[in-house]
């Protein structure tokens, strides 16, 4: 048994997330976790709310609501369309909780004893008609970079460059709207991240498995133009972790707290203990997750994320570990995406453009959003979610190959041998060759699995499940029944075994199908087949079993079109 921790990109708390970001990391992450437990691994699976910084101050101000209670509720929204995903998550935590205040106040410590933080004189742009300096997202204009002209002052979303405020073409204020900015002097402090490059790139050169997407983006930010950039850790804003060393205050500093990219990773270690008090488990039981002198040497940890916050993941957050110069965990695998676009344009949150987690969930159950989205998921490019694919994808996979299984199998055996698995026969040489076609494809789809090859592990149990159909339409035992019942008993009962099989190995992408298919089979027997010839016999002669409601109803072309009309617009 291997310990494995998996931490999702942590949602901004500025609204409900889209189909984009939700297959960008959570969901992902969640098909990663369900299988590690699965082959019977321990797992701890993290995520939790992003809640300080500029969105959570604007989104509470739009909602007219003080930002901590908006920052309540919404954590409680997220928490609830998670669930209805099945997000199977040990803890979802905030980012404002009492644990991340500490640890983000102890880690900035531990980086000006080592000599890791500076404090900077800089110029930061104020607003004259809002009254107050305008960090980062409160700033937006024309990206110098690509000229996108919705860009943030701390990052592009269309191009990924980081920037700062005074680097946008055309700023205006995000609150207002005024173009009456002034750039004026104030001082932050800055992680000296150029300090540890060489350190960062000899630890991503040892990441020879990491995905091409990740390891490019990290070197670029790496060695391009001017290479690593030391980086402002605090902001001017009423919301988020004061500034301390530790304990004590930081002189200077009052009024000022930490920016958001610099306490949102931490909250993954943060979140471990979040967890560990609601459980009413000790420190060292988070611990030893996270520090390599507490138990953490054999934890292999990995997370999940948009191609988007890769530069923190990879750069400015191991920064942040590796200049405490304490033994903290380190990431192993970084597992990171390509955007998912939507009809032709872009997700997005901020622009309430695409199918949102909600609206998803009103249209049709989890599990057929959940296999859509992971069978086409932007692993290696970005791709495009349009009605016409989801349909397609829907009633070809789930409805015509892996519901039709099921339910040819079930029906006829009621209509000819009653609700318990047939006696009688041997295993005939189709159910052989199935065995073992079963078998090595079984150790395919386990193989990239474990790879997190989530496209060629969805194509490998459909070929799962197109096996099963093949096998059903050569043995053919609505025909051997007539003259060899036998043989069709023999056929029948491997085949009632393989819908358990389904339902265990397909449980990672279809939690609620599988539990729906185990239900009607009557078990609870969900262990791994790792002996596909004696998973396929488990359920003896005499199993009772029902015949389950159609597992997956395919999606009419009124349907579609519908959908299609309604979602064409901008959300508001």
């Amino acid at each position: 048994m291997s310990r494995i921790l998996i931490t999702s990109a942590i949602p901004y708390i500025n609204g409900i997330k889209h189909l984009g970001n939700l297959v960008g990391s959570q969901l992902p992450a969640d098909l990663f976790a369900r299988y590690m437990r699965a082959r019977g691994n321990e797992v701890l699976f993290l995520c939790a709310t992003d809640e300080h910084g500029t969105p959570a101050e604007l989104a509470a101000a739009k909602a007219e609501m003080p930002v901590d209670e908006y920052c309540q509720q919404m954590h409680r929204t997220q928490a609830k369309l998670a669930a209805g995903f099945r997000l199977s998550f040990d803890h979802f935590g905030r980012s404002s909780s009492p644990q991340n205040h500490r640890l983000t106040q102890y880690f900035a410590g531990k980086l000006a004893e080592n000599g890791f933080i500076e404090e900077v004189s800089e110029k930061q742009v104020y607003s004259h008609a809002d009254g107050r300096f305008l960090p980062d997202r409160y700033i937006e204009g024309t990206c110098p970079n690509c000229g996108y002209d919705k860009a943030r002052g701390d990052q592009c979303e269309n191009c990924t460059k980081q920037l700062d405020p005074t680097d946008l073409i055309d700023p205006r204020s995000a609150i207002s709207g005024s173009t009456d900015l002034e750039v004026r002097e104030t001082k932050h402090l800055y992680l000296r991240q150029s300090a540890l490059k060489d350190e960062l790139d000899a630890w991503i050169d040892s990441k020879s498995d990491w995905p091409v997407l990740t390891t490019s983006i990290a070197k670029k930010w790496l060695h391009d133009g001017d290479g690593l950039r030391d980086r402002g850790i605090t902001r001017d804003l009423n919301w988020g972790i004061p500034v301390k060393k530790g304990e004590e205050e930081w002189p200077g500093m009052e009024g000022k707290v930490f920016y958001v990219w610099f306490d949102a990773p931490i909250e993954y270690i943060a979140c471990s203990a979040e967890w560990a008090e609601a459980q009413g488990l000790e420190e060292a039981d988070w611990k030893r997750w996270w520090r390599t002198d507490a138990g953490a040497e054999d934890v292999r940890y990995v997370q999940f994320m948009g191609k988007d916050n890769v530069p923190f993941h990879t750069l400015s957050f191991p920064a942040t570990i590796m200049g405490s110069r304490e033994p903290w965990k380190l990431v192993d695998y970084i597992k990171s995406f390509n955007y998912l676009n939507y009809d032709g344009g872009q997700f997005s949150t901020s622009q309430g453009r695409g199918v949102f987690m909600d609206q998803a969930l009103e249209i049709l159950p989890a599990d057929y959003w959940r296999w859509w989205l992971l069978s086409n998921a932007p692993e290696t490019s970005d791709s495009e979610f349009t009605w016409e694919k989801f349909q397609g994808g829907v009633n070809k996979d789930l409805a015509d190959v892996l519901g039709n299984f099921v339910s040819r199998v079930t029906k006829f055996c009621r209509a000819k041998f009653g609700e318990e698995i047939p006696a009688g026969g041997e295993l005939t040489e189709e159910g052989q060759k199935l065995v073992a076609d079963l078998d090595a494809r079984l150790k395919a789809y386990a193989g990239h699995m474990d790879a997190i090859d989530v496209r060629k592990a969805a194509a490998e149990l459909r070929a799962i499940w197109v096996a099963g159909n093949e096998f059903l339409q050569t043995a053919a035992p609505w025909t051997s029944f007539k003259t060899d019942p036998d043989r069709a008993a023999a056929d029948i009962r491997l085949a009632l075994n393989l819908i358990r099989v389904y339902a265990v190995i397909s449980a990672p992408f279809l939690p609620d199908a599988s539990a729906t298919l185990l239900e009607a089979l009557r078990t609870d027997a969900a262990d791994w087949p790792e002996d596909m010839e004696k998973a396929l016999s488990m359920l003896p002669a005499g199993h009772g079993f029902a015949v389950p409601d159609t597992l997956f109803a395919k999606i009419q072309d009124e349907d579609r079109e519908a959908w299609a009309e309604k979602f064409s617009g901008v959300r508001t």
